[in-house]
């Protein structure tokens, strides 16, 4: 879709989602004039920690040379900050740059909040998987931010509990259910995993493996897919597993989940590459004992795996230096020591595919030391990467997921029913905010 016939598509609800009647003024349009003629500041909202240590290797180095100063100002993430961001920008007074995740950019670009920087980092684009990349374009020939870390999605699983109970990491998803069934009939007291609600993302990255497309715009519409084939049958899966007691239905980052893995209760994650992290707090004492696969697949010609998380850096509409903002935003994500940096200090596994064989990811993380090659195959997954589709008002659809299969799972009731909730919980917010949505 033209980036033209976007902006006419979400004009109308820019009044309503932010009570204006106007919009700010973009400001690019004598961008940069005082860079030509001196020193520039900019101002970067970031959340991720140690965020301002990277930034003082830009002013010491490039930016020193290009005379561009750029100002780290800590933010909380998530819908936090997306709504300040777009308070500012209602008030003409937003940052010149903003670390986005990649589901809250339609969000942004819908409210005018983000600028086209295609035209300054567009040759950024064989840097990255095609999957993440698409991500910042939304589909369209413009690009609307540059990809900073990414979440491929994988399998992690008990190496030694499933070799004690002989147990292989599943190819397919069919095989999944093969495995949790196996595992319950030799070992009644534990799970293979748990299907939790309280994760949207997990939910999001598994639709989206299988070719779901949750939102997509055409001309002056969005259309709301979350009630498609491919999540109806992500939705079935699980809600089966769940049914027949074959994986747990508790939710995730609690205290009973953490002592399920820690003792092994629960044998195996579905995750994605930032897992070690979240296992060395949650499972301490099985330090050295799990392994990391590809994704299971729905068949086995195929070849794919979702995200879940990560973030990209983008530029706003008030920025009066969109050029030099844009090249820093550039230089943090596609240069060799930025992105070192940022995986030794902010903890990142970053978008870029020539990062993620060097510096900080040669050696495995401490907590899979067994698996020596957890970087070189995690590379490989994350190339697999498929595209999704986000849509305006994704924490609206996330609410719902986490009210609507919460109860399924925890009643084990029907997931297609919360999945048709979610949908029309979606859509109607659509609605209400002004937007046109196509049946």
């Amino acid at each position: 879709m033209p980036y033209t016939k976007r902006r006419r598509l979400v004009t109308s609800a820019v009044a309503v989602a932010l009570g204006a009647t106007t919009l700010a003024a973009c400001g690019s349009s004598g961008e940069d004039s005082e860079a030509q003629s001196g020193p520039v500041s900019l101002t970067y909202w970031s959340w991720a920690p140690g965020m301002d240590k990277v930034v003082d290797l830009w002013n010491k180095g490039p930016g020193k040379k290009e005379q561009i100063t750029v100002t780290v100002k800590k933010q909380a993430s998530g819908d936090t900050l997306v709504t300040k961001i777009l308070t500012a920008h209602k008030a003409g007074k937003a940052p010149d740059l903003v670390q986005a995740e990649y589901q809250a950019l339609p969000t942004l670009v819908s409210n005018d909040a983000l600028a086209d920087i295609s035209g300054e980092v567009g040759d950024a684009k064989g840097k990255f998987a095609e999957g993440v990349w698409q991500q910042t374009t939304l589909g369209t020939d413009a690009v609307y931010a540059v990809p900073q870390d990414t979440g491929p999605m994988m399998f992690y699983y008990r190496a030694d509990l499933f070799q004690e109970y002989g147990l292989k990491a599943p190819a397919t998803w069919d095989e999944f259910a093969e495995t949790a069934r196996t595992l319950k009939k030799k070992a009644p007291d534990k799970d293979l995993t748990t299907f939790s609600a309280n994760d949207s993302g997990l939910f999001a990255g598994l639709a989206q493996q299988a070719g779901a497309q949750w939102w997509t715009a055409s001309g002056e519409q969005w259309k709301v897919g979350i009630d498609d084939a491919a999540t109806r049958k992500v939705a079935a899966f699980w809600g089966d597993l769940v049914k027949e007691g074959l994986v747990d239905n508790q939710p995730m980052y609690t205290p009973a989940w953490n002592k399920a893995l820690n003792t092994g209760k629960q044998i195996a994650w579905v995750s994605a590459v930032w897992a070690p992290g979240t296992l060395t707090t949650a499972a301490p004492d099985t330090k050295g004992k799990w392994a990391m696969a590809p994704l299971p697949q729905w068949s086995r010609n195929e070849n794919r795996t979702g995200s879940w998380g990560g973030s990209s850096t983008a530029v706003t509409t008030d920025s009066r230096h969109k050029a030099a903002a844009a090249k820093f935003a550039a230089w943090l994500n596609t240069d060799g020591e930025a992105l070192n940096a940022l995986a030794k200090e902010s903890g990142i596994y970053p978008a870029s595919t020539s990062a993620q064989l060097s510096g900080a990811f040669t050696n495995p993380p401490a907590y899979f030391s067994n698996q020596p090659d957890f970087y070189t195959r995690a590379a490989e997954i994350a190339k697999t990467t498929t595209p999704s589709a986000w849509g305006p008002n994704v924490n609206v659809a996330y609410t719902s997921f986490k009210d609507a299969f919460g109860a399924a799972a925890k009643n084990k009731s029907d997931f297609g029913a919360a999945l048709k909730t979610m949908q029309e919980d979606t859509v109607a917010d659509l609605k209400k905010q002004g937007f046109e949505v196509a049946q």
